[in-house]
């Protein structure tokens, strides 16, 4: 490692769906954080760890910031605002086609509390006309006073090199926190699960809201065939919900673990057999043993 190397933690926090787990996909080069145009899609701190020759870039990817509806929106929202009192740096990710919300003033309100230098990243450039952009920047800059204002998009990597030459100089000289080859600190467990409540999402579209929980049951590995068995059960809260993800003769839930299982192989790098079953547990967000099952730590909600 050589003299003057550079290491930090950045919180990445922002609304629902601007972006942000796009963003830390991009950069990794290997999706770790699934990605959706549903609200609400990362539940855990994600920690992903992107290492060059000069720096080492720790990324905390949060919930999106919302009016909690339950228990579990509760956890969310805790989540992200604790996230920012560990780390060097802050993200405060926008999406400049929606411009300025409620969201943005609350999380805002949150962030004139916090020390740590402050970045604004407004995300999805790509979709609005370049003459809108200096407008909406003037509109940010009134309302707090940030480190570093960046535009790009995460989707196609606008400038998301820019962004990280910024942020490397403003993180402080420290070690290697971890070794270059270390993409994530999450369990492959977790992350399989992750990518099973991907496909849901997007299969089922506004039928299933943010109601289901990935439980991955067990992975064994075949030394003989190479091959690895994951089986998995989604939970839901309603016998509707099971029934949806399921779909007519199984139709739904065969393509959920087609898509699925392709993910598994590419985390793998193994062939992958993979079993789900689907199990209703009612109203299993409000209750505490469950997300402590689900793994969502107690202390958080």
């Amino acid at each position: 490692m050589q003299d003057n190397f550079r290491s930090g933690f950045i919180a990445i926090i922002g609304r629902p769906n601007v972006g942000k787990s796009t963003f830390m996909n991009r950069v990794l080069g290997q999706k770790i954080a699934i990605m959706s145009d549903k609200a609400q899609t990362t539940r855990n701190k994600i920690q992903g760890v992107y290492t060059k020759d000069t720096a080492q870039f720790i990324f905390i990817d949060t919930p999106g910031i919302h009016k909690p509806k339950h228990r579990l929106g509760d956890f969310m929202v805790q989540s992200s605002i604790n996230a920012l009192n560990e780390v060097d740096l802050v993200i405060f990710m926008i999406n400049a086609k929606e411009g300025m919300g409620k969201g943005d003033q609350f999380i805002m309100e949150k962030l004139k509390s916090v020390n740590q230098p402050i970045f604004l990243v407004m995300n999805k450039i790509d979709e609005i006309h370049p003459d809108e952009l200096l407008p909406l920047i003037d509109q940010y800059k009134d309302e707090l006073n940030f480190e570093e204002i960046i535009p790009i998009s995460a989707l196609n990597g606008n400038n998301v090199n820019h962004l990280m030459d910024v942020m490397e100089h403003h993180l402080p000289e420290g070690p290697q926190f971890y070794p270059e080859d270390h993409i994530t600190d999450h369990p492959e467990r977790f992350i399989i699960s992750e990518l099973i409540r991907e496909k849901v999402l997007h299969h089922t579209r506004e039928e299933i809201p943010h109601s289901i929980a990935v439980v991955i049951e067990g992975i064994q590995g075949d030394e003989d065939s190479g091959l690895i068995d994951v089986q998995a059960t989604i939970i839901v809260e309603r016998n509707s919900q099971k029934g949806i993800i399921i779909g007519k003769q199984g139709r739904m839930l065969r393509q959920i673990g087609i898509e699925a299982r392709k993910d598994i192989e590419n985390l793998l790098g193994s062939k992958v057999y993979l079993e789900l079953w689907v199990k209703v547990e009612k109203d299993w967000r409000n209750r505490i043993h469950q997300l402590r099952e689900y793994g969502y730590n107690e202390e958080d909600y």
